[in-house]
């Protein structure tokens, strides 16, 4: 299986560089007040003692260009582990160079290593560059479902 050279994983010090690019998206998906990310949350959460979370980086002419944030899930149905993509963001100047796709196939990659057997994300409805782009790789979106999230007050007080 040929590894894409641009493609690595994320370091320590790539966390100022990541903590941009989640802001970036942030704006890009038209919520950047819903995003409180700082760069001692985002180290913890990838290097700290336990890291649960993982992280590819895109590089273009030596820099971070995008990334792909991630963690493991569970299906029980089919008993294994799969991953579930967080974050997927490319620098807008950096698009169509290939490096959101060699992101992907990072990540596919990491499933047929690991016998994972699922790679999913969500993405924003209106987003159809991205669902485009995504249904050129073979994905398909499961209209089946909705997804459903409690936060702050309605959080706090089922969890209460």
């Amino acid at each position: 299986m040929q590894t894409d050279e641009r493609i690595r994983r994320a370091r320590p010090e790539d966390i100022p560089a990541l903590v941009e690019l989640v802001y970036a998206l942030a704006e890009y998906e038209r919520a950047p007040d819903e995003c409180h990310l700082t760069a001692d949350q985002l180290e913890t959460a990838l290097f700290g003692p336990n890291p649960a979370v993982f992280c590819h980086v895109a590089e273009h002419e030596g820099e971070v260009a995008g990334c792909a944030i991630w963690f493991l899930n569970f299906s029980t149905w089919r008993g294994v582990h799969g991953i579930y993509l967080e974050d997927l963001f490319v620098r807008p100047e950096t698009r169509g160079t290939g490096l959101g796709k060699a992101l992907l196939t990072a990540l596919a990659q990491e499933c047929v290593n690991n016998n994972y057997e699922r790679l999913e994300w969500s993405v924003l409805n209106w987003n159809t560059p991205a669902i485009d782009f995504y249904k050129s790789l073979g994905a398909t979106p499961q209209d089946d479902w909705t997804v459903y999230r409690l936060t702050d007050k309605a959080l706090t007080k089922l969890g209460s």
